[in-house]
């Protein structure tokens, strides 16, 4: 027995806050100097502790000498990183000597938060069915932009349960036109269609004509309409935006909303605002005991049964918990 039919899927990132401090970000020249302290540090401890045969001392200076290794460790996992966070600002039209690496957790990365502030975090990519609320992928990257996420979390979900779901939900920050073009054939992708820029002459309607409630039929979209496909469009890419051009697509999208804010206000309201740990391996660690319990839940409600609750007065009762 199946708990869900895996029809459709929302797909959303959260930024969750990192265990870093903002102070902890260097730059290059800055990094290097540390580095070189932390050696020169870890090399004069080593020397006491192999000068000093007492005990007492030797355990003290061997807790230091753990202490330094794993800073010097960090600092050098912080330099590690710094080209993919340059080649990120360079992408983004930043500079790319303004890089900078967290010296205790170097995986972490300065994202927008949802109030508009910056700060260390990581992305948590959750996608969730729209008819269970059962959480079938998740990820955690260290991107601040979810924009190639789309096409790794449905092969991701492919490989796990063995399917891809018909329709695949996304908000704006997703359908970049390379990955509408890797996901085409596997899945039907629903996103907003960005308006075109500069915006359109006075007096042209925005939105098309309206049909009969349920109509699938894409319309011609009124000239010079970002619904309308651009010179360069892939086929995938031109299907798109004629099909977020009916009413059909956008009442069903509707449950993009529904879906995924949903699963991110449970995750945030049960205590998923901050890492315990630092590093990628640890925090997708995490993430997963999260998904985990949130399924754990959701299978109570929708079939006890698989998680071996039957239906007796204490299985009623603990349900009612």
């Amino acid at each position: 027995m199946a708990a869900i039919a895996l029809e459709r899927v929302a797909q959303d990132g959260m930024r969750v806050r990192a265990d870093a401090g903002a102070a902890s970000f260097r730059r290059q020249a800055r990094l290097e100097e540390h580095l070189a302290e932390a050696r020169e540090l870890v090399r004069a401890l080593k020397a006491q502790v192999a000068a000093d045969p007492s005990e007492g001392k030797r355990r003290s200076q061997a807790a230091k000498l753990r202490a330094g290794r794993e800073r010097e460790e960090c600092i050098g996992a912080a330099l590690a990183r710094l080209p993919e966070v340059a080649a990120a600002k360079r992408r983004n039209g930043g500079q790319a000597e303004d890089a900078r690496a967290s010296t205790t957790d170097a995986d972490a990365s300065v994202m927008k938060m949802g109030d508009g502030g910056f700060r260390p975090a990581y992305n948590v990519q959750f996608a969730t069915d729209c008819e269970g609320r059962v959480i079938v992928g998740m990820d955690v990257v260290t991107a601040g932009s979810d924009m190639a996420q789309l096409a790794p979390m449905v092969d991701q979900v492919e490989q796990r349960v063995g399917k891809v779901p018909e329709q695949w939900l996304v908000d704006g920050d997703f359908p970049a036109h390379e990955q509408s073009d890797a996901v085409a054939g596997k899945t039907v992708l629903y996103a907003p269609v960005p308006k075109n820029k500069p915006a359109k002459a006075k007096g042209q309607s925005q939105d098309p004509p309206e049909g009969p409630a349920g109509e699938v039929e894409q319309k011609a979209p009124p000239a010079g309409s970002e619904f309308e496909p651009k010179p360069g469009d892939s086929e995938a890419v031109a299907q798109w935006r004629g099909r977020m051009n009916t009413d059909a697509a956008r009442e069903l999208y509707k449950d993009r909303a529904a879906t995924a804010e949903c699963v991110n206000a449970q995750a945030r309201n049960r205590g998923l605002l901050r890492m315990p740990v630092r590093g990628l391996a640890k925090v997708k660690c995490v993430v997963r005991l999260y998904v985990l319990a949130h399924n754990l839940m959701r299978m109570a409600t929708l079939a006890p049964q698989l998680i071996g609750w039957g239906t007796g007065t204490s299985a009623m009762t603990a349900t009612a918990v």
